[in-house]
């Protein structure tokens, strides 16, 4: 399907939590084609700034044409972006990427740090599927939990900190065996330490594991091959065992990908 460069407006934008920003934009056409799992690129309006940013899809409205992201302030263009008001307008290429694959299955969410917003989306996927969903969103602080709200109208969220201030005390996995969490597919996204845990956690067990990896990415649309990972496939054209991120991802199955 053809995508295309676009300019969209923003409806709204507020701080969640230190350097976490929400964001609201009205894109009717990617809102129509996006599927939880995919992102979007930003276009810096400094021409200093050649590279998009790309940031995950939190949530998808369909029926009004728009999109919600959640991301962290990392550099320029992100602290550009934090500054946007309602009615700036902000140049977009997407939806990019595979999303998650639902299932009809008793699932298991698992978000850490930035990789919490897009279980948003697939939360209220799988809710509205009705779906058993089960939610593990790990923070390193009470002071820097968001999007709770959502997650806990979606699901029965469970938590996990660094520092112990809320939820367990530890990591996601300690939160899963703390709480005896079953499922019978999990879909997560987060840091590559978390991603390498759930993976060795689940696999042994038999259950079907998703994974969405972040990663830093140059085009978004495979051209560039900034992105790899290594693959347990060999890719015939180039002899090696790579995917594209962006193209070939983000969403892998857990057994696909080395980690």
């Amino acid at each position: 399907m053809n995508r295309e460069k676009q300019r969209v407006t923003v409806i709204s934008q507020e701080c969640l939590a230190d350097e976490i920003y929400s964001m609201w934009l009205s894109c009717p056409s990617i809102a129509a084609m996006a599927k939880p799992g995919q992102f979007i690129n930003l276009y810096s309006k400094n021409g200093a700034n050649l590279m998009p940013r790309p940031i995950s899809i939190c949530q998808i409205d369909k029926e009004n044409g728009e999109l919600r992201i959640v991301y962290r302030v990392a550099g320029k263009g992100t602290k550009e972006f934090s500054g946007f008001a309602a009615g700036d307008t902000v140049e977009v290429l997407g939806p990019l990427g595979n999303g998650f694959y639902l299932k009809d299955k008793k699932a298991l969410l698992i978000g850490g740090g930035i990789g919490v917003p897009p279980m948003v989306g697939v939360a209220e996927a799988l809710k509205a599927a009705g779906c058993d969903v089960t939610i593990v969103a790990g923070y390193r602080s009470k002071e820097l939990t968001f999007l709770m709200d959502e997650l806990n109208a979606s699901g029965t969220l469970y938590v996990a900190s660094d520092d112990g201030s809320i939820g367990t005390k530890g990591t996601v996995i300690d939160a899963i065996r703390e709480n005896s969490i079953e499922a019978e597919v999990i879909y997560s996204c987060g840091p590559t330490p978390m991603l390498r845990a759930i993976k060795n956690y689940a696999l042994p067990l038999g259950i079907e594991t998703q994974i969405s990896m972040e990663e830093r990415m140059a085009c978004g649309i495979g051209a560039c091959l900034a992105c790899v990972c290594k693959s347990k496939e060999v890719d015939h054209h180039t002899n090696v065992h790579n995917k594209r991120i962006c193209k070939d991802g983000p969403v892998f199955y857990a057994e696909e990908i080395e980690l």
